[in-house]
């Protein structure tokens, strides 16, 4: 076999290998570009209640009266008024907060989103430890579909025809757009 052969064989079991990394990277990519627009970990949910009047007291006794009058079963965390009549109630993933004095409030209840919240772990590396090794190789896997992409076909199709001028597209975009946000 020559090089050709080989170059073809290994692009394609290498590329094989990195489908389901390259599907989870490129999903997290995209809903984290967009952070500003949306929370890709956490789904966040809001809720307007009204429940009876509460006796403006301490936080805790406060906080107390509303868990019981919304049947909250999750343990407080903390609770503080920011003004004599406005609480605030934390809980592990919700919060209450309350006007004491119409009994009118609003619950925000945190859950994580279901396998995005999983995927942007992996992606941004809160894993740590080995998995820092294996991103890595991913990454030397990636660099290699790369090059190795550039000499799959001979010709006018190949790297000597358009596949250089669309390389040199690939190769301008970023620079263009550096150019453009960072130094112009």
């Amino acid at each position: 076999m020559n090089w050709r052969e080989w170059n073809n064989i290994l692009h394609r079991d290498i590329g094989y290998l990195c489908v389901g990394l390259t599907v989870i990277f490129a999903i997290s990519g995209i809903a984290v570009n967009h952070i500003e627009d949306w929370n890709p970990n956490y789904k966040i949910e809001k809720v307007e209640f009204k429940i009876n009047p509460v006796p403006i007291t301490s936080a805790e006794e406060m906080a107390n009266d509303v868990v019981k009058q919304l049947s909250i079963k999750d343990k407080i965390e903390s609770a503080f008024r920011s003004t004599p009549e406005n609480l605030k109630i934390f809980f592990a993933n919700q919060t209450v907060e309350i006007n004491a004095e119409t009994g009118q409030g609003i619950y925000e209840y945190i859950s994580e989103r279901t396998l995005l919240h999983d995927m942007n772990f992996l992606h941004l590396n809160h894993a740590k430890k080995a998995w820092t090794y294996f991103s890595d190789i991913y990454a030397i896997a990636l660099i290699f579909m790369a090059v190795s992409g550039l000499f799959m076909l001979k010709g006018k199709k190949g790297i000597k025809g358009r596949g250089a001028w669309l390389t040199a597209i690939g190769i301008l975009i970023p620079i263009i757009f550096l150019l453009f946000y960072k130094y112009l």
